[in-house]
């Protein structure tokens, strides 16, 4: 079959490339495309990926949202007009879900932030099938009408950090204390301030702490100003991983690296979900952090045994595909 994957953001990217590496492999054509985004092409080069890029991410007003978005649906309608895909396939891409649903096009959904509420409006309901961590509430996906739920004992990143070979990054300086900024121009973020500069002059004294900015398309450390670096990797090096409470910090707990979730969205579902399965995620205020941090800065965590138990959303995914195909 053809199926399409829409990568909006870096996690995305990340999550495409892991399931189109599998689809690719059960001899699907598997049709990738992106956005501009400062994460997006470069983590999509550093995984060995060459994505369509359509449209671009401006977050600057709500008008430029709403127009980048509707050109990429435009764009889309253009590109599948005569040749659709049998699948579509995203972690709640707006313009995937919009323009697969005008062709009739079959969905599947992967989704983990409930509190997400413009996003998750604009995507469940369109779906075939909901793919979620079985630390969502059973409920979330199921508001939002979609065709079918189906969860898995696990969480996303597992799809990426089951198999991973992390990169030494060998010129860092030890001790490494990762820190990655607050999205504040997500919706969801609501305008919140980012303090990432308060964080680094608390941390300062306890090591070499690198700071993964978000939207200058640059990593800062005291210093030193380095290119694009793939940050599974960078957070499988370090001595701790600070942010407030997204991806990376799940990447790093899943890999045994303490990381400690700041602010009002660090006890997330599936943080607490691997907290309560062993992994060393902690969730605490900004006043908190410094005394989280000398706590855990070092410590390392042997959690392969833990891994091992949870489930692969891609191969709930390649399921769900084959069922499709059967219809």
């Amino acid at each position: 079959m053809k199926i399409w994957y829409d990568a909006c953001t870096g996690k995305h990217v990340r999550y495409g490339t892991s399931i189109g590496q599998r689809l690719r492999k059960a001899g699907h054509k598997f049709v990738f495309t992106t956005r501009e985004h400062p994460d997006t092409i470069p983590l999509a080069k550093v995984l060995g990926e060459k994505p369509l890029v359509v449209g671009k991410y401006n977050p600057t007003t709500l008008f430029s949202r709403l127009e980048e978005s509707a050109e990429r649906v435009i764009q889309f309608s253009k590109l599948f007009e005569n040749n659709p895909p049998d699948i579509a396939i995203a972690h709640q891409s707006v313009e995937l879900c919009r323009t697969a649903f005008g062709l009739g096009i079959p969905i599947i959904l992967t989704a983990d932030t409930p509190h997400a509420y413009a996003v998750n409006r604009l995507t469940i309901p369109f779906a075939h099938t909901v793919v979620v961590s079985e630390a969502l509430p059973r409920g979330f996906a199921k508001n939002y009408c979609p065709k079918n739920v189906v969860s898995y004992k696990g969480v996303d990143e597992v799809a990426w950090i089951k198999e991973f070979k992390p990169v030494k990054i060998a010129e860092l300086k030890k001790p490494l204390i990762v820190i990655r900024q607050l999205e504040t121009k997500a919706a969801y973020a609501g305008g919140k301030k980012d303090n990432a500069q308060v964080m680094i002059e608390k941390l300062a004294a306890l090591g070499n702490v690198h700071l993964i900015q978000r939207y200058n398309k640059e990593s800062k450390t005291f210093g030193i100003l380095d290119d694009f670096m793939d940050s599974a990797s960078l957070v499988a090096d370090a001595d701790l991983v600070i942010s407030y409470g997204g991806t990376i910090g799940r990447e790093a707990a899943l890999q045994g690296v303490p990381s400690i979730a700041i602010s009002d969205m660090a006890k997330t579902y599936v943080n607490t979900y691997l907290t309560k399965k062993g992994f060393p995620l902690f969730a605490t205020t900004e006043r908190g952090v410094l005394d989280y941090a000398k706590k855990y800065l070092g410590k390392r965590f042997d959690v392969q045994s833990k891994l091992a138990e949870l489930e692969n959303p891609v191969d709930v995914i390649e399921k769900v595909v084959d069922s499709i195909k059967q219809r």
